[in-house]
Order: C-alpha cells, then structure tokens, then sequence
C-alpha cells in the first residue's frame, strides 16, 4: 500500500525565527501522528534550523526548489548536492516557478534527473490553468508535463517520485477543486501516462498528491478517495492548527 504523505510548501513566508516558532508549535501534535510521512518544505534560509528541530522525530525535510548543476558559477543558485546534506526531498515544476520564473517543462526534467541522481525524492507539480481547465484540455495538459518533465528516467527510479496534481485555478484562491473531480483526473489521465512510461507496477506505486487551497475541512474529503495519496498544502502549513488537522485527517 502506499503510504500517505502530506507536505507543506510554505513559500516566501517565515524568517529563522518564525520558523523556529511554528514547528517547535507542530511538533507536540505532529509526533503523535502515526501512518503518514510528514514534510516540511521551509525557505532555504530556514532548512538547517528546521533540520535540527525534527532530527530526533519521524518528520522529514524537503526543500522548495533547486537547480540541476551540483557545482558552478550560477549565482543566486542551490544545488542538489547542497540540499542533500539536510533534505530528503525537492518541490519541482510548481507553477509558481513555470509562471513567475519561466520554468519549462525541458528545465524542470533537467532538475527531475539531478534530484534523483543527488538522492532527492521529487514532488514533481503538474497542473491546468484556469483558461486550460475551461476549455477542457486539463488532460492533455498534465499528461504532456509528467511525460516531458519526466523524459529519460526509468523505471528504477520512478518509484521514489512523488506526482503532486495542482490545479493552478485552485492556488492560493480558497477555490479547491473536487475530490471525486481529482480522482477522475488521477485514474484516467496521471496513472495511466506514468503507466505508458514506467509500466503498471512503477505507476500504481509512485504517489500522488493533491493540492490547491487544502485545509481542514476540505482535506477528509480528498483523503476518503483511493487515488490521492495525500496533499502538497500552502498556506495551511503556515498554521500549526491546521496543518496538525490536515495530517491527522490523512491518518484516519
């Protein structure tokens, strides 16, 4: 069986010290929690401090980004050799980074394979538009971004991805899509394409993660149907509460 995995993304928010604060506010609720793989996704500046509050407990660390070289004269840049010295795992392709950063799907495939080269777990982020969803191309779209980002990796390694579906509509809007709309989306599109890539076994294997304005109330709801494996959650992983909630409901 798969295991569920809730991670938070917590974007440009939190200094060291806030950062400090909210997971030593996490970790009495989040150590009682039994059956999910918790991860939480700092901003760089905040990873070794937050790797250092969770050492002694199951939690683990992902980061928000990285670059595909291990070495060299790309200022501003993070390399996966870097965040392996205190990450299990990377967020990819998000669509803040397709949209704000001009990442395409040829760059995010690049960093795919150093993650996965550098022992990094990719939380691989696929997802429509609003003027996709609206004129029915969700499908094309998602299946053309996991065979393009994921190009040139096999099998082997398939396994230790993470597919996190956000529908870039439901972002930050408070506007979440359906459960039973993203199953359908997982059966009939996402499985099937890493099927056609990796096979029957890699693909009912790799985990698959929904996220776009998941919180409390909404996330029982998701976690009650066989296709998601979880949630990548934004602005509710800002709040010890709700971000405790939303891993206990993944538990249930």
């Amino acid at each position: 069986m798969r295991v569920p995995l809730v991670a938070g993304n917590w974007k440009l928010n939190k200094t060291v010290m806030e950062a400090s604060e909210l997971v030593t506010e996490m970790l009495p609720g989040l150590k009682t929690i039994n059956g999910v793989e918790i991860v939480l996704c700092p901003p760089f500046t905040a990873l070794m401090t937050v790797s250092r509050l969770i050492r002694d407990t199951y939690i683990l660390l992902g980061a928000q980004n990285m670059f595909w070289e291990e070495i060299g004269a790309y200022t501003g840049e993070i390399s996966p050799v870097m965040l392996a010295e205190f990450c299990q795992y990377v967020i990819l392709g998000h669509s803040e980074r397709r949209a704000i950063f001009n990442e395409t799907d040829a760059m995010i495939n690049r960093k795919v394979r150093s993650a996965l080269a550098n022992n990094l777990k990719p939380i691989l982020c696929v997802g429509e538009t609003l003027d996709e969803y609206e004129a029915g191309r969700a499908a094309e779209i998602v299946s053309r971004q996991i065979k393009e980002c994921l190009a040139g990796i096999d099998g082997t390694e398939a396994t230790r991805l993470v597919i996190a579906y956000e529908p870039v509509w439901a972002i930050g809007t408070g506007r979440a899509a359906t459960a039973e709309g993203v199953n359908m989306l997982v059966r009939n599109v996402i499985r099937p394409t890493l099927d056609s890539l990796f096979g029957e076994k890699a693909a009912e294997d790799i985990r698959v993660l929904y996220g776009g304005s998941v919180d409390p109330m909404n996330a029982p709801d998701f976690f009650m149907v066989p296709g998601i494996d979880g949630a990548l959650v934004g602005g509710a992983s800002l709040n010890a509460r709700s971000f405790i909630g939303i891993c206990e409901a993944a538990a249930r």
